[in-house]
């Protein structure tokens, strides 16, 4: 099934929610993706987000929840920050409070494997 997508020149206010979702244009409100979200190159995203998967590589501002979040070189990030992994290449910004390896609500949710 393909991901949820907004076009480089689509304009969305509201809530996205659907298991992976490209946001290529601007997007202003909630995304709540149980997947993979993907923020492409020269998108804007002014957003409370919960992922399992978050690759920015545009600008973003507001919240993020994830597992793990990617930021690639062109990324800006201003807000605060929730993720179990954190991978920032070089060039990336990233601004505001971060909160790396704690248990996430995403997370939370799966019962600990003990063993």
């Amino acid at each position: 099934m393909a991901p949820t997508s907004v076009d480089a020149d689509a304009e969305f206010e509201g809530i996205l929610s659907g298991k992976d979702a490209h946001i290529l244009g601007r997007f202003k409100g909630e995304i709540l993706v149980t997947g993979k979200l993907v923020i492409g190159e020269g998108a804007r995203v002014d957003a409370k987000v919960t992922a399992d998967t978050i690759e920015i590589a545009g600008a973003f501002k507001g919240e993020l929840s994830t597992r793990a979040l990617i930021l690639l070189d062109k990324a800006r990030v201003d807000g605060s920050v929730e993720a179990k992994n954190l991978s920032v290449r070089d060039g990336a910004q990233l601004n505001g409070a971060v909160n790396v390896g704690a248990a996430t609500p995403t997370s939370a949710a799966r019962p600990a494997a003990t063993g």
